[in-house]
């Protein structure tokens, strides 16, 4: 089956920077990531390139940073006190944290750390990075009624309920 709109799509992928070929992540490891095509629950442009894709196909894209993780902007900086960090972790400059906010998780690069509180930088980490994505298409499938009134994926790597 091709993917189409309303398609259950389970792929893997690897992402790299495409200007120093750093892998950045990599789902091989685990399950394939799962989402149901033409709902925006991946990048408008990945999205694109996988239409019509099928079951076993392999193929690599490259997306500017405006087509993946936005273009970063300067002076994006927020205070925020420690004890609202996700996880109880114990931050460290550089690294990605989330924080609970009355508008949903938000995710942050502790920047500085204080006594109390942590200065973020609020930019997505990767964030004007060029990227490649290597993704191989594991699964194609009809949604079900449920998935469609749903808007989201269920099931393995998809959503629970």
């Amino acid at each position: 089956m091709k993917i189409k709109h309303n398609a259950v799509v389970s792929f893997h992928y690897r992402l790299c920077d495409a200007t120093t070929q750093e892998e950045l992540e990599n789902s091989h490891a685990g399950n394939p990531s799962v989402y149901l095509h033409g709902r925006r629950a991946i990048t408008p442009a990945l999205e694109a390139v996988m239409t019509e894709k099928d079951t076993g196909d392999i193929f690599s894209v490259t997306l500017l940073p405006e087509e993946s993780f936005g273009i970063r902007e300067e002076g994006r900086h927020q205070r925020v006190p420690i004890k609202h960090l996700m996880g109880k972790v114990k931050p460290k400059v550089g690294m990605a944290v989330s924080i609970q906010t009355d508008g949903g998780v938000r995710q942050g690069v502790v920047i500085k750390i204080g006594k109390f509180n942590v200065d973020l930088d609020t930019n997505h980490p990767l964030a004007g990075k060029m990227v490649i994505f290597d993704i191989e298409i594991v699964d194609v499938r009809e949604a079900t009624q449920e998935e469609i009134d749903h808007g989201h994926a269920h099931g393995i790597g998809g959503h629970q309920h």
